[in-house]
């Protein structure tokens, strides 16, 4: 099972909890989780007026082996108006860049962080995620 946690930050919202949605799902093979903003694709959705979040930005995949991979997927300009990072386990700071286009597979058992930052202003896309071992 993976569970996904997302919180919106805009400014001085940060630690900020309101507004927090979830998701999961199972560890199936072939079972995806995205977030984006587009509503009839993503399970976790973030404003429609946040254009530095593509309409599908990241999908969380479950392999044939039943481990979950984070992908950051490419939308339709060349250079991202956002930043994603991941931070694992209880790691602090800024955390590790994710590039564009790029796949991360997530430790089983493991929890963490992906940031998803607007390169534009003070604006942020918080998804924590557990998955079960």
């Amino acid at each position: 099972m993976l569970e996904l946690t997302m919180a919106t930050m805009a400014g001085g919202d940060a630690g900020a909890t309101a507004g927090m949605v979830m998701a999961e799902a199972p560890s199936e093979p072939g079972a995806v989780l995205r977030v984006g903003r587009d509503g009839s694709v993503c399970r976790l959705v973030t404003p429609e007026d946040w254009l530095f979040v593509s309409r599908v930005h990241l999908e969380f995949q479950c392999g044939p082996d039943g481990e979950w991979s984070l992908f950051w997927l490419r939308g339709s300009q060349g250079d991202p108006a956002s930043e994603v990072r991941v931070r694992l386990g209880d790691a602090q700071g800024p955390g590790q860049p994710l590039s564009y286009g790029g796949v991360l597979r997530l430790p089983r058992g493991g929890s963490g962080e992906v940031v998803v930052l607007d390169r534009g202003g003070p604006r942020s896309v918080n998804v924590g995620f557990y998955q079960e071992s």
